[in-house]
């Protein structure tokens, strides 16, 4: 018995240092695309990339990934590979799906427009296909989300969805990203803060459109839900922008008229629902905003906000801000002219 077993770490430490020396030259050809489908064995992967002349034996291959522990990891999706590349770094292109062509990055307060484009070019899908797939009644039900669609609730991450993958399973995936973010204790915070999870998830999408410094989010919550405590209107720009369904940097007079439920310029309270994707951060200032008694705040050019708790004191720090941004105007001015 150990003599067999002798024999079988001779073979191993034998093909190993075969396939080091198989990596030397490099890699060579043309690059050529390896498909690996969802739920692949190794195996299966290994002769994959065989049948597109990446590697030579699928076996020896099999192997090295076994030898090494490697072999149980492997991301699905479709690889742009070359033959002659070490096959330890194939194996960690395989664990760690680097070179995945269908890899989709979803980024912090995109919004459901924003998002079916990308899906729609990853997956090769119909847009209408992810619309039925966003409007999705058991998906909504299962988030708890009264709304229409599920707004806020995709998560914005980096996802690999392999050939085939469909709209739905696309948003299933980024749905059940989302109940992995929001932790089982999330659900006694909001408790604690009188709102349900759909609320807190709302008033996480307009912290994240709002904030542009991370150390702010959880005092423009607090801003917010002191508005909302006080029975004043929440006048969130990022509401007005959803409305409009276009970022502006400025919100003219007449935007804030527009008859919409997400208008809070117009409607007291809290929109239906989520203006964008949310990302941890922002969950985590909604459910723990900060205790500060302001109540308006202002952006300033380099993108900061200045806090106030009164009116006067906010339209006074408006008027700072703006003399700010002419003086920085007239210096790019300058600059421009050699001045």
């Amino acid at each position: 018995m150990r003599h067999h077993f002798l024999s079988r770490s001779v073979q191993f430490a034998a093909i190993s240092a075969a396939l080091l020396v198989s990596g030397c030259a490099g890699p060579s050809g043309d690059p050529v695309r390896v498909i690996i489908p969802r739920g692949a064995t190794f195996r299966v992967a290994a002769d994959s990339m065989s049948s597109a002349g990446v590697i030579g034996s699928p076996l020896a291959f099999r192997i090295y990934a076994r030898a090494r522990g490697r072999d149980r990891q492997i991301q699905a999706g479709t690889y742009v590979l070359r033959h002659g590349t070490r096959w330890n770094d194939l194996l960690r292109a395989m664990n760690g799906g680097v070179g995945v062509i269908n890899r989709v990055t979803i980024p912090e307060g995109f919004t459901i427009a924003q998002i079916t484009p990308v899906l729609v070019r990853a997956l090769d899908a119909s847009p209408d296909s992810v619309d039925a797939a966003v409007r999705d009644s058991a998906l909504r039900a299962r988030v708890g989300d009264p709304a229409a669609t599920l707004e806020g609730y995709l998560f914005p991450d980096t996802y690999v969805f392999a050939p085939g993958t469909s709209a739905r399973e696309a948003v299933t995936e980024m749905v059940k990203r989302f109940e992995r973010e929001w932790k089982p204790e999330y659900d006694a915070q909001a408790v604690a803060l009188g709102y349900s999870r759909h609320q807190i998830v709302t008033m996480a999408s307009i912290v994240e459109k709002e904030a542009r410094v991370p150390s702010e989010r959880p005092v423009i919550a607090a801003v917010y839900y002191n508005r909302l405590k006080d029975g004043m209107l929440l006048q969130a720009d990022p509401t007005i922008q959803y409305v409009l369904g276009r970022h502006t940097d400025r919100v003219l007079y007449r935007d804030l008229a527009i008859d919409s439920p997400y208008n809070t310029y117009l409607h007291a309270g809290l929109p239906p629902g989520p203006i964008a994707s949310p990302g941890g951060a922002s969950l985590r200032a909604a459910l723990a905003p900060a205790s500060v008694p302001y109540l308006y705040f202002v952006a300033a050019p380099d993108g900061h906000h200045e806090f106030r708790t009164s009116l006067a004191q906010h339209e006074q720090a408006k008027r700072a801000i703006k003399a700010e941004r002419g003086a920085d105007s007239a210096a790019k001015l300058r600059a421009s002219r050699g001045l």
